[in-house]
């Protein structure tokens, strides 16, 4: 009874150091909150009233107050009782710390950066902007952050738990915020070069708007680059690394360009065979999708390289990802484009609209298809079980559910369509009008589930051929032996271990008298033995024995297999 008792008193020890870590941490964590608002909070009044802090908002100095001169040494407080414990190892490598320097780190990272760039974009073309929030919360929350990264680096305490995840959160703040802003960035240029100048310019001089731009993009870079470099990032050979460059390297960036893309042609197409609108309508939505074309492509083509230099998994997983990406386009290409066509065998007279979704339909269809080709390489399918990578199973059977899921949706769509149009007012307009929509998305999800379930038939025939075939020199086994538990579970071992011979069970009139001798014994085992060591007797007595039928003789401690052939007719 005494080992049970000391596993009850580990257990409960061990949750309650879990329950008191948890406690401290997220103490601490909203103790430093508190204090960096309230210390943000009295350098803004110090910026703004000089020596007049209180001025006319005494509930809010007076919060400022309360917080920083009451949270401010609780969190020291609490904070050097949390770090004379991170001596012990124990406590510098629990989840815990991790996680609180994680979260602290980049809660900082993000509000110290937001305010600074912040503050400095509205500098340009504002004489007198509200600087004095900005300035306030970034030096806060700078210190926050300069804190928090000291403990992660301390040469004697390093927190070596989470490391890859901080430096995930980093890097992929910095890559989003910085090609978002890059986008408006060349957006705005590209717009000016190719419309003109805007209307706005009469307000401020259009390039103000430009360079805010740019201080949000080059602030973002330099986030990205100090933590994807400068703190090793790239370094980590771990599986969050690899998965966050797939997601926001390959998968993010590669919606953002070949939907640039898309659009890109889609103005082209317009403007050779649809220009019905004024041309500085044509052309409005020009500038965003050059501009999200190129950083997108920027992007995603630095993490495929470097998704090369990885592994090889990571190489496989972009270029699935890329692939599905690109199919999706595809896939939403003939959807639209069997709508347009639709539309326009019931209304030819509305050819404006009709043309437009066509031509929506056919610049998606011809960004997405080449993309795909290139990734997929449809002539070139395994022929082999070994020539199929690891992960090209779940991928078809993803793209497969998927499709089928949309193509169910879409049934049951029209469906209803066709059932309101029997038994309502048929002045709505036709049916194939009603179930256009959803019947060029269905045909676009059968062709997706069809192609991939032809290509998961393929691979699985190429792996079953693959797979050893046991040579059935046995066409039927008679096993007589004494009681036992599972006499259809010994039938379907047998015949599975004889290459799928019929086997019939039967049970002597007798108990057999004591059971066969377990392996690596001659004695007489006992009268219980284990199915699986039944079946394996079996199966070696029976191994070399060629005939049509055969009679296994079980009792009595011995194992007699007797060949049998049919009588001549």
């Amino acid at each position: 009874m005494s080992a049970p008792a000391g596993m009850t008193v580990s257990t409960a020890g061990l949750a309650q150091v879990t329950l008191r870590r948890l406690i401290q941490y997220a103490l601490l964590f909203a103790l430093v909150v508190i204090a960096a608002s309230g210390l943000s909070g009295l350098l803004e009044r110090l910026f703004t009233s000089g020596a007049v802090l209180a001025s006319t908002d005494v509930a809010g100095l007076a919060r400022s107050l309360a917080f920083t001169l009451i949270g401010g040494p609780l969190a020291l407080l609490l904070w050097w009782f949390v770090w004379r414990r991170l001596d012990d190892e124990a406590e510098r490598t629990s989840a815990g710390w991790g996680l609180y320097i994680t979260a602290m780190y980049g809660v900082s990272l993000i509000v110290f950066t937001t305010s600074l760039l912040g503050m400095a974009a509205s500098l340009i073309g504002q004489r007198d902007g509200d600087w004095a929030p900005a300035l306030a919360n970034s030096i806060a929350w700078a210190a926050i952050w300069a804190w928090h990264r000291w403990m992660w680096k301390h040469p004697r305490k390093p927190t070596v738990h989470l490391d890859d995840v901080r430096a995930v959160v980093g890097s992929v703040f910095g890559l989003l915020l910085g090609a978002g802003a890059g986008i408006a960035a060349l957006s705005g240029l590209l717009d000016v070069a190719i419309r003109g100048f805007p209307l706005t310019v009469t307000v401020e001089p259009w390039w103000y708007s430009v360079l805010r731009s740019l201080v949000w993009a080059a602030g973002g870079t330099v986030i990205w680059w100090w933590h994807w470099f400068r703190e090793g990032g790239r370094r980590f050979q771990t599986n969050l690394v690899d998965s966050i460059m797939i997601i926001v390297g390959v998968f993010a960036a590669g919606i953002t360009a070949l939907g640039g893309a898309g659009v890109v042609l889609f103005v082209f197409l317009r403007l050779a065979f649809d220009r019905d609108d004024p041309l500085n309508d044509l052309l409005e939505p020009l500038a965003p999708a050059v501009a999200a074309t190129l950083v997108g492509a920027v992007v995603w083509r630095y993490h495929r390289t470097a998704s090369i230099r990885r592994s090889s998994a990571t190489t496989r997983a972009s270029l699935l990802v890329t692939s599905a990406v690109a199919l999706a386009a595809s896939a939403s290409g003939v959807g639209v484009v069997v709508n347009a066509l639709l539309a326009a065998a019931v209304s030819p007279l509305a050819g404006g609209a009709t043309r437009t979704l066509l031509l929506g339909g056919i610049s998606s269809l011809l960004v997405g298809g080449p993309v795909w080709w290139l990734a997929w390489k449809p002539r070139n399918q395994p022929q082999a079980a070994d020539a199929i990578p690891p992960g090209r199973r779940v991928y078809l059977i993803a793209f497969f559910g998927v499709s089928a899921v949309v193509a169910l949706i879409t049934l049951l769509v029209i469906g209803y369509r066709v059932f309101e149009f029997l038994l309502g007012d048929v002045t709505g307009g036709s049916l194939l009008d009603r179930i256009r929509a959803p019947f060029g998305l269905l045909v676009a999800a059968a062709l997706v589930a069809g192609y991939h379930f032809a290509l998961w038939r393929h691979d699985r025939g190429l792996l079953a051929a693959a797979e050893p075939a046991r040579k059935r020199t046995i066409e039927q086994v008679t096993l007589v032996i004494g009681q036992h538990p599972d006499p259809d579970a010994l039938a379907r071992g047998v015949a599975e271990a004889t290459g799928g011979a019929r086997v019939t069970v039967w049970l002597r009139a007798d108990d057999g008298g004591p059971g066969l001798p377990a392996p690596g014994t001659a004695l007489p085992g006992a009268a219980s033995q284990a199915p699986a060591e039944t079946v394996s007797q079996v199966a070696a007595a029976l191994d070399g024995v060629t005939a049509q039928h055969a009679l296994v003789l079980v009792g009595h401690g011995r194992l007699e297999v007797i060949p049998l052939h049919s009588p001549p007719k």
